[in-house]
Formats: C-alpha cells, sequence, structure tokens
C-alpha cells in the first residue's frame, strides 16, 4: 500500500458492498480516513462498522449521492472530522437493464442521475473545497467497459460510462493548475455480491474473458488506490480498462 495515503480524507460513494466497499477498505488499510456513502443506509453503516468498528477513521454516511445538498453535507462532515478533504472516489452508479425500443423515460433520467448528475456534482464540490485548501487532491470515478463496448440491454448505461470518461477528460483543463489530478477506471466483469446473484456468472466470464476469470474487487480497489496515490500525481484525465483483456477481443456473453 502506498504510505502516501496515509492520514489523508476519501469521500466514497456507492460503497456499501462491491468495488466500493474494498476500495474504501484499502484506503483505511493505507493509513487514509473515510467518508463512506451508499443510498442503502443498513449497507452503509454496516459496510463502515466492519472496516472500522471504532468509527474513528472509517464514517457511514447514507444518502441518494445524486442529491447535491447531501453531497455538500458529506464535504463538510469530512472537514468537521479529518481537517480536509484530498480524494473523492464517485463510485456510485445503477444498472437499469432494458430493451432499447420499449426502454422508460423514468429509467432513462435516473440513470442519468446516479451516474452522471452525482458524478458532476461531487467533482464540482470537491474541486471548490480542495481550492481552498490550496493543496491539490485527486478524483476518481468509476467508468465501466461498457463505456467502451457495445452491450446489449445496456444503451442508457453505456451512454453514462461514456460520458463520465469525457467529463475526466474535460476538468483536466478546468482543475489541474489547481493541483488536482482526475482520472477514471473502468472494471469489466467483477464478482461482487450483486453480480454473483447469477449462479453462471463466474462460468461464464471465465470462459470469455482471457486471462481466465473475473476480477475480483481487491484487483479493482489496487488500480484505483494507485490513481489516489501520489505516485500517479503525473496521470491525468486518463481511464484505465481492468477487464483481464476483455474489450481487446469483446467477445459475447450471449
Amino acid at each position: 500500500m502506498s504510505a502516501s495515503l496515509k492520514n489523508k480524507t476519501a469521500i466514497v460513494t456507492g460503497a456499501g458492498q462491491g468495488i466500493g466497499l474494498e476500495i474504501s477498505r484499502q484506503l483505511v488499510a493505507a493509513g487514509a480516513n473515510v467518508i463512506l456513502n451508499d443510498i442503502d443506509e443498513d449497507l452503509c453503516r454496516n459496510g463502515a462498522m466492519n472496516i472500522d468498528a471504532s468509527g474513528k477513521s472509517c464514517i457511514a454516511f447514507p444518502g441518494d449521492s445524486s442529491n447535491k445538498d447531501l453531497i455538500q453535507q458529506m464535504i463538510d462532515e469530512s472537514v468537521k472530522w479529518f481537517g480536509q478533504l484530498n480524494i473523492v472516489v464517485a463510485n456510485a452508479g445503477i444498472t437499469l437493464f432494458g430493451d432499447f425500443f420499449t426502454y422508460s423515460e423514468e429509467a432513462f433520467y435516473r440513470v442519468l442521475q446516479v451516474n452522471l448528475g452525482g458524478t458532476f456534482f461531487l467533482a464540482q464540490a470537491a474541486s471548490n473545497q480542495m481550492k481552498k485548501q490550496a493543496s491539490g487532491g485527486s478524483m476518481l470515478f468509476t467508468s465501466s467497459v461498457t463505456g467502451h463496448q457495445a452491450h446489449q440491454q445496456l444503451a442508457a448505461y453505456g451512454m453514462t460510462k461514456a460520458a463520465i470518461e469525457m467529463l475526466a477528460k474535460n476538468l483536466v483543463s478546468e482543475v489541474s493548475s489547481l493541483g488536482i489530478n482526475v482520472n477514471t477506471i473502468a472494471p469489466g466483469a467483477t464478482q461482487t455480491e450483486r453480480t454473483l446473484e447469477d449462479p453462471e456468472y463466474v462460468k461464464t466470464w471465465s470462459r470469455i474473458t482471457p486471462m481466465g476469470r473475473p476480477a475480483s474487487v481487491t484487483d479493482i480497489a489496487h488500480a484505483a488506490l494507485f490513481l489516489v496515490s501520489d505516485e500517479a500525481r503525473h496521470i491525468t484525465g486518463q481511464s484505465l480498462i481492468i477487464d483481464g483483456g476483455w474489450t481487446s477481443m469483446s467477445p459475447s456473453p450471449y
């Protein structure tokens, strides 16, 4: 783990389970303090407690991460408890599968609100706080391989993930002078509590992933920690695909 993360303060959204929880766990293990957010209150509080039962280095902050008021409250909480904000990981997102020809307006705008609005306004609020601190910072967004390769039933979702990567590129022109770097990770098939609800998931993705297995949450979190560490300070505007080679060949799970 990077020693440069010690005593840093991070906000991680969508972190009650899966990738976000493991990123939070590894940040705390590296000496950072974490505001852990999830829309599911039970998942949020249990996740924070499992990482740090004392509540000193990992604080649960449940709520909808696409809500601007809640975003600002998380920023204020990080400063109140830890004196600063150094890292944000905009990980929260929703996947609403649906046929393009009948996809509902309600589903479309909810995906945009959470995936794009939540990321954009967290980045905005965090950048303003980091600007006040005048000590730089690091922002990381969670994209997806579906932002690079077409995937059935995920037109709206894939669109938002491609847009998140463009947001990171554009913010290079906005925040670099403040010493803030911004990147994205694009996970491929990953074993999480949600994906493992499908009993065929591991078998299917092991067959079509060149490296022979889907990613673990640890695989994704290791890459995330590098990109928010001081060792990656000169990397910005980039997207790192973590998919065991799937996008190079792109065989369909269907």
